[in-house]
């Protein structure tokens, strides 16, 4: 048994499928471990029933589990919260895998525990569930109480082993691989992301292009054919160049680019919304199908996990983050496009804009993103390579890295910037889970969202005052009509 309280051969046979060496990076004691774990079970109780051991860390939700021995380690193991991890290596990757379950992108609260502590003993005192007071000393003062006490609420809300099993299974199931911090092929530049920086990326296709230089092509869903033009030109340009085009798969000047790139024979990431093995949007799965089979797929939410409006938002900081500068090819004054390019900013990439026609409501957020924000016109190939590496030429492509080495801020803009969030990130996030249909009780709302049933049931009441959602006779939650009308105006930009 793991100190999760899981089968270890069960944990051991799920982390290697995902991870590009297989086991080939654990001690020969953890290999020995996870196998002798194997032939006891299977002398024991017939080979079906590790299934059973999953269901061990679904009683973490209930209290009473910790009274139980079998369903966690000597909770003594974790007495002292401030001393460092001493984990073996598939007890790490376990532990990343149960945070990309627990938390939404870009959880700083989460990302600053894990940052002082380690992976394994965070994930640990969650499960354990300590006090606020110990998540704030564990993380020496990065974490304020209240702020560690609505981050235990939220992230115990989705602590179920079968949700965390299954992100690992589906993975290997649709051929994605596991990436965390420390692999060869992990991008250097997500560092400057600090704590909201992911705890772990799924890959599906070449993940050598993480190690090539790129630049971000990224625009508006609702392009024009001017802005479709000039991204097919540009992104075809900058792979002649041995160029990595990242962006993000979606309708407009994204599709575009990946297209361009794919046809010139170049390299292209996408950057997913939601999990790996859901393409979105449904109208580009052949495209983001070939980019899977030359290029390469991102995503750091776990699979089958749907796209929502705040989730576009967060994917974009990782299309920023992982190019050396940022070009907004064509963009409304709402489109998130800008997002990106805001982004950009905060990490000190570059950022570049193309201009469009001034009569163009498709360049409006372009023309005035030049003119308010520090970034610079850019209209050819040429212009763009000067911005991100100061020379134009083709660039020297790195060695292939050996098999055996694979083995919450303040928001600087007004409120008039055409990107600027314009109401509580809260209302949207429980917006995008309610459905007009089926009802949902505040518990599932919680888990879908991310957050405290509590902090729910406060924005639950906020939007029925505003008539966007609606409690039934059945005691569960619905979206108005009024709502997703709303919603489809806001979320236009969101997604682009």
């Amino acid at each position: 048994m793991s100190m999760w309280g899981i089968d270890t051969h069960r944990i051991a046979a799920a982390i290697a499928a995902v991870r590009p060496g297989g086991d080939a990076e654990w001690s020969e004691a953890e290999r020995g471990r996870a196998e002798g774990s194997a032939a006891e079970k299977g002398d024991a109780e017939g080979s079906g029933a590790a299934w059973q051991d999953a269901e061990a860390l679904d009683a973490l939700a209930d209290p009473d589990a910790l009274a139980e021995p079998d369903a966690l380690a000597e909770p003594d193991a974790l007495a002292e919260p401030d001393a460092p991890d001493e984990p073996t290596v598939l007890d790490a990757l376990f532990a990343r895998a149960i945070w990309s379950v627990l938390i939404e992108p870009g959880d700083k609260v989460a990302g600053a525990l894990i940052d002082a502590v380690g992976p394994v003993t965070a994930a640990r005192l969650v499960i354990d569930r300590v006090a606020p007071q110990t998540i704030a000393d564990a993380s020496r003062g990065e974490i304020e109480i209240d702020r560690a006490s609505e981050g235990l609420r939220r992230w115990t809300e989705r602590l179920r082993a079968s949700d965390v099993m299954r992100s690992l299974e589906s993975a290997a199931r649709c051929g994605a691989r596991m990436l965390v911090p420390d692999d060869a092929h992990w991008p250097e530049p997500l560092a400057g992301l600090g704590h909201s920086a992911p705890v772990l990326l799924w890959a599906r296709g070449d993940v050598e292009l993480l190690r090539r230089p790129g630049v971000a092509i990224v625009g508006a869903r609702a392009a024009t054919g001017y802005g479709e033009h000039v991204a097919m030109e540009l992104s075809a340009g900058l792979s002649a160049r041995d160029v990595v085009v990242v962006s993000g798969g979606a309708y407009g000047i994204d599709g575009m680019a990946h297209r361009a790139v794919l046809a010139s024979g170049g390299a292209t990431i996408a950057v997913l919304t939601g999990g790996i093995d859901r393409f979105y949007p449904s109208g580009h799965e052949a495209l983001l199908t070939r980019v899977a089979e030359h290029g390469l797929l991102l995503s750091e939410v776990p699979c089958g996990t749907p796209p929502t409006k705040w989730r576009f938002l967060q994917r974009n900081r990782l299309i920023a983050a992982l190019s050396a500068a940022t070009v907004v090819v064509e963009a409304g004054r709402r489109s998130g496009a800008l997002n990106t390019a805001n982004h950009a900013l905060e990490l000190g990439v570059p950022v570049g804009i193309v201009p469009g026609p001034i009569t163009s409501a498709a360049s409006a957020g372009c023309l005035a993103f030049l003119r308010s924000e520090p970034s610079t016109c850019v209209t050819s190939v040429a212009e763009i390579m000067q911005l991100a590496f100061g020379l134009d030429g083709v660039l020297d492509v790195p060695e292939p890295v050996p098999a055996t080495a694979a083995a919450e801020g303040g928001d600087r803009r007004d409120a008039h910037h055409p990107s600027a969030t314009r109401e509580d990130p809260m209302h949207v996030r429980v917006l995008d889970a309610l459905r007009p249909r089926r009802g949902l009780d505040p518990s599932e709302i919680a888990r879908a969202v991310g957050e405290s049933t509590d902090r729910i049931r406060a924005a639950l009441g906020v939007l029925e005052l505003e008539g966007r959602a609606t409690l039934g006779a059945d005691g569960h939650w619905r979206r108005t009509p009024a709502a997703r009308e709303r919603a489809a105006a806001g979320g236009a930009g969101a997604r682009s």
